[in-house]
């Protein structure tokens, strides 16, 4: 008896600080689903047709200016996909991701500002999914359009790669993150997930199923926008 007590005691007495681990991620998850419910809420929203031609979205909750480095901001967020070979299936799990180097100044006032980025074709998830991708360099960017469609929006913005949007003080706009830089955040992964893995494993291997943290995310994906509307051939 004492042995097996001897035996298991380490065990429990790590229980609550694996428990409390991944605590920090499982919240970052939950504030992401929260953020995109909300800016889905607002009247001149993203564009309905926007949303429905994504392949995946990057979802930053809380970017603060200066916490990374002199007039730049790090944030930390997740990017999910829609699953299949083409990205035509539903939305799957999510992988941690970080945004560095903003040097915008976050013109609506230097608040913690909510930044929602739609990946537009496989070229730009291909990208964020296998290295660091500065904005406009590794992948074209630029300010996304608002409004139930996208109508008008010129041609630069409806060929960008990334659409990015931002909301600060409840003010919603697109905006532009060039020269920005977006990684997957490797360690915060390991502790939401419990193992090592690359986003793509996450993304696009099936390798984890959906953690309980994503599952608002995850169903409100699934109901606003549940069909890759993406012309056929823009998926190969």
């Amino acid at each position: 008896m004492r042995r097996i007590t001897a035996f298991l005691l380490p065990i429990l007495l790590a229980a609550p600080a694996l428990a409390a681990n991944d605590e920090k991620e499982q919240e970052r998850v939950k504030d992401a689903g929260e953020v995109l419910k909300e800016i889905l809420n607002i009247p001149d929203d993203i564009p309905r047709d926007l949303l429905d031609k994504a392949e995946c979205l990057v979802i930053l909750p809380s970017v603060k200016k200066g916490a990374f480095g002199i007039g730049g901001s790090y944030g930390r967020g997740v990017m999910i996909c829609r699953n299949g070979e083409h990205y035509t299936g539903k939305w799957g799990a999510p992988a941690l991701y970080a945004l560095e180097g903003i040097s915008i100044g976050f013109q609506l006032g230097g608040q913690a500002t909510d930044f929602v980025l739609l990946v537009m074709n496989p070229k730009g998830a291909r990208s964020l999914l296998t290295s660091k991708v500065k904005l406009g360099a590794d992948a074209s960017a630029a300010a996304g359009p608002k409004g139930r469609t996208a109508e008008g929006a010129t041609d630069v913005v409806m060929n960008a790669e990334i659409l990015s949007y931002s909301r600060n003080k409840g003010l919603f706009a697109g905006v532009s993150l060039e020269g920005s830089t977006l990684r997957s955040d490797g360690s915060a992964n390991e502790k939401l997930y419990g193992r090592k893995l690359t986003a793509k494993e996450i993304i696009r291997g099936g390798k984890v199923g959906i953690p309980a943290s994503a599952h608002e995310l995850v169903s409100l994906l699934d109901s606003k926008s549940p069909t890759n509307k993406s012309e056929p051939k823009s998926l190969k």
